[in-house]
This record gives structure tokens, C-alpha cells and sequence, in this order.
């Protein structure tokens, strides 16, 4: 790593770090690969003409399920009797197959999130979803709500796209739902009347009526991680809630509570995987931290967490480089292309800062970010991890290689090789049951033609573009030729 100076337009300096070159893949390499890909596809080829009336799915398999989901949202969802009306799951296009809530790669999850503004308090109640045409396993009970509360609610789901549907002509409307950028849906992600909710309880904080929990010191010396932590996030980040259901063998489902778990002993417990139940339910546990509850007027009171007070503590206390939405989230694109909008509309659901340009939005600085601060504390946290358990033992065999395997298919999924330059820093083994069973993670510099400046704590791919310092934004411009790099930020008013 290069150390560089640059020099403020008002005569001040500032010292960054410039990552040096690395070596290319070979046009002799390349040409290697292109022709192991040549006979593995001619003998793929070859399987086709043998076999011509094999199938994508093996005689006797049970083919994909269906995808794409819609979820009937009741009416007036946000008061006490909407919130304990059962949602209900549909196929989108019946043609593509039937939507079961008790099917793990197709379960739809609510959760509801009440703020009380004359008390600072916060509540939590997770309406239920069912099978269309179906009845719950257990009538939910119905919530008592504080006068004047404001609630939202915020969505995931576990197969690609859901899509919502009010009971009613304008029960969206009036609950002012988002389920994306006009056809474009954010696919598994959506929310109601999120906005006005982080605004009453961002001036509750103001207030000094709200207190939101400091984080802490993890068992590795640093400040305990948020959801905008970058050793967190994936390629989706603030995605799906923690809510959890219960599910019997008939397909019947019910809210997770004591007094149902004791009532329905058959049953299994459906959840929804994601970046926040990954740091409340494990990475907060394995690191000795403690997260943001709230009691779950579903469950006596019992303490929870939820998506929303995740995203109101990091807002509070996430250290930089804070990662926000990037425009290269699969969630904000549309049709593939980055949308600086939808970008803005996904961030308005979670309390982020909105972008005013594709700069402040920018994929290559999500990626460079990635691998400069989350990689180093994953590989930090290895002897932590390694003991811990695996969220999902199918994918790896313990907490390190989890999220080794799933930052490999991030930094893929995000495109950052193509954005940075950079190969994936990750290297995985699996077994013969495709686990995961060890990683290791290249830390090496990254290349010089993707030079990446950090001032103030703030990454600035290339070395070009905007930085705010002082809260005056200020230019990097980088002259290859001269190898050097000048910042110009305006004079400071008299």
C-alpha cells in the first residue's frame, strides 16, 4: 500500500492510501480456461443428444416450486385489527404453479413495528400470513395499540419476487406501501408507512425521549457491527425481517408464540434468512453483543428484535465507512440497469441517507469498502466464528465459513470483479455434499488502475470524484501521468 498527499485548495493536506498494481490474468491462462469450458460443454452437448428427452428435473423429483408470490395485504393494515387480520399468499400466475406459506422456499414474512410518540416506547407485532382460502392454526389475538401510534410494517420472503396486493382498492395507498419502482419490484422486500414511522422516531431521539442502546465493545476489541456494517452486508443488504411463524404438517400456520409452541407441539418454525436476523440471532451472540429489543405483543411480551430498530441504532452509532444501498444491489436495479431512484426508494424503507448522485450510490466504493473493512474483521474474527454455528448447515459447517461462502457470492453477485478489477478475495472447499468446510480470504493490495483514495474516512473510487470534508464537498482529481492526486475544496466563508 502507497501512502499519498494531497493538498486542500485552501493550503491544508490530507494523507490517503493508494493500493498498488496487480498482475492480470494471462491471455495463455485465459486461453486454458476458455478450453476446459469448450469440452465440458461438448460433453454436456453429448448427454443432450443421448438423453434427448431428459428434462431438466430427474424422473421422480419434485419440480421448482413456483417463485413469484402475491401476498393480500387486509385492509387498513396499520391499526390493531388489521394488524391481527392473517395475510394471505397466492400464486402470481397460477399457470407457474400454487404459493404454500408452509413451503420454506416460498414462506412470506410480516413484520409489524409500533412506536408510541407521547412515550418513546416501541412494540412489535408480527401479523400472520396463510394460504389463501385457508384459516390459521391459532386466531391471532387482537393487539392493544397505544393512542396515537404510528406503525409500519416491513416485508421478506424466501422465494424471488412478491408482489403485493391490497384487499381492498386502496388498502396500499392509504397504508402507503412501497413494494418498488412502479413494475419494477425490490423482489423480496417491501414496506409500509416506513417513512412517517423513522421520521416520529428520529424526532423522539432528537427529543431525547427515545435512547437508542450504545452498541458495545465485541470480543474482538471493536465497537460491536450493525446492519450497515461492512463484514454484515451481503449483496442485499437490510433485506427480510427476523418474524418467525409456526408451521403444522397440514399446511396450517400460526404466530410464533409460547403459548402456540406449547399448544401445537407438532409444529416446525419458519423463518426468513437475512443480514438481520444473521447479526442478531448469530454474529451478536458469537461476538458478545447485545442488540436492540423490543416486546412482541404476539408473544406476552416477550423480547425481540426487528429490522427497524436495527436500522435506527446503526443510523446512531455505525462507525465509517457506513454502508448504505448501493446501486448495484440486484434489488434496485431495474432491468438489470442501475437506478439511482429505486436506490433512493429502497434506502427511504430503511432510515438511510438518500443519494443526490450515482456517485453517492457508487458499486466500485460498496465493493472497495467490502473488501477493505469487512474482509479484515472476518479474518479477525475467525477464531470467534469457526466455534459458532452455521445459520444454515446445508450451505456451511460453521459461522467463519458461512459468511467466507456467502461474501465469495456477494462480491459475484454484486459485480465487483468488473466494477474494481479485483478477483473475489474468497477461495472456498466444500465436501461432497457441496458444504462449505474451509476458506481463506487474499488480503493482497488490490491493482493500481483502481486507484481507490481515503479521505476522511471516506472511500473514493479511482481517486476521482467527490468527498465531503467539513461539510463542504470537495474534488479529487487524479493525474496518472504526473502520479499525482489534488483535492480542491472551496474557501471556508470569513
Amino acid at each position: 500500500m502507497r501512502r499519498r498527499r494531497a493538498t486542500f485548495g485552501n493550503g491544508r493536506n490530507i494523507t490517503f492510501d493508494v493500493p498498488r498494481k496487480r498482475r492480470r490474468l494471462s491471455p495463455l491462462a485465459l486461453t486454458g480456461i476458455v478450453a476446459s469450458l469448450a469440452v465440458i460443454l461438448l460433453g454436456v452437448a453429448a448427454v443432450l443428444l443421448l438423453f434427448p428427452r431428459m428434462g431438466i428435473f430427474a424422473a421422480g423429483t419434485p419440480q421448482q416450486p413456483n417463485m413469484n408470490c402475491t401476498l393480500i395485504v387486509p385492509a387498513n393494515p396499520l391499526s390493531a385489527r388489521g394488524l391481527a387480520t392473517p395475510y394471505q399468499l397466492t400464486a402470481t400466475n397460477p399457470n407457474d404453479g400454487p404459493c404454500h406459506e408452509a413451503n420454506t422456499d416460498q414462506s412470506a414474512f410480516v413484520q409489524g413495528v409500533i412506536y408510541d410518540p407521547s412515550t418513546g416506547a416501541f412494540s412489535v407485532y408480527n401479523p400472520l400470513v396463510i394460504d389463501k382460502g385457508t384459516q390459521p392454526a391459532v386466531a391471532p389475538t387482537v393487539p392493544t395499540l397505544p393512542a396515537g401510534a404510528v406503525v409500519a410494517l416491513w416485508f421478506g420472503f424466501d422465494a424471488n419476487n412478491l408482489l403485493l396486493q391490497g384487499a381492498q382498492k386502496n388498502t396500499l395507498a392509504e397504508a402507503h406501501c412501497v413494494n418498488g419502482l412502479n413494475r419494477s419490484l425490490f423482489t423480496q422486500y417491501a414496506y409500509c408507512n416506513a417513512v412517517a414511522f423513522f421520521a416520529a422516531a428520529n424526532q423522539g431521539i432528537v427529543a431525547h425521549l427515545v435512547h437508542v442502546p450504545a452498541l458495545g465493545t465485541a470480543k474482538d476489541g471493536e465497537p460491536c457491527p450493525t446492519v450497515r456494517d461492512f463484514s454484515v452486508v451481503d449483496q442485499d443488504q437490510s433485506d427480510n425481517v427476523q418474524t418467525e411463524y409456526l408451521s403444522l404438517p397440514n399446511g396450517q400456520i400460526a404466530q410464533f408464540s409460547a403459548a402456540n409452541q406449547k399448544a401445537l407441539a407438532n409444529a416446525t418454525v419458519l423463518n426468513n434468512p437475512s443480514d438481520n436476523a444473521l447479526l442478531t440471532n448469530f454474529i451478536d451472540p458469537t461476538l458478545g453483543c447485545q442488540e436492540w429489543l423490543a416486546p412482541n405483543l404476539a408473544d406476552n411480551g416477550a423480547m425481540v428484535a426487528t429490522l427497524a430498530l436495527d436500522e435506527l441504532q446503526a443510523s446512531a452509532d455505525q462507525q465509517a465507512p457506513v454502508a448504505l444501498v448501493p446501486l448495484n444491489d440486484p434489488m434496485t436495479t431495474v432491468n438489470g440497469a442501475a437506478s439511482l431512484e429505486k436506490t433512493n426508494l429502497y434506502r427511504r424503507g430503511v432510515d438511510q441517507i438518500l443519494a443526490a448522485t450515482n456517485q453517492e450510490a457508487d458499486g466500485a466504493t460498496y465493493c472497495m469498502n467490502m473488501l477493505r473493512t469487512g474482509v479484515p474483521r472476518l479474518v479477525r474474527d475467525k477464531p470467534l466464528d469457526i466455534k459458532a454455528q452455521s445459520p444454515d448447515t446445508g450451505a456451511a459447517n460453521n459461522l467463519f465459513t458461512f459468511l467466507a461462502q456467502r461474501f465469495q457470492a456477494s462480491w459475484t453477485n454484486l459485480n465487483c470483479q468488473a466494477l474494481t478489477g479485483i478477483a473475489n478475495p474468497v477461495t472456498t472447499k466444500t465436501n461432497g455434499q457441496g458444504v462449505v468446510i474451509s476458506a481463506t480470504y487474499n488480503q493482497a493490495d488490490p491493482p493500481s488502475n483502481t486507484l481507490s483514495c481515503i479521505a476522511n474516512g471516506q472511500l473514493v473510487a479511482s481517486c476521482n470524484g467527490n468527498v465531503t470534508i467539513n461539510g463542504q464537498t470537495c474534488t479529487f482529481v487524479f493525474n496518472q501521468a504526473k502520479d499525482q492526486v489534488q483535492l480542491t475544496c472551496p474557501r471556508e466563508h470569513q
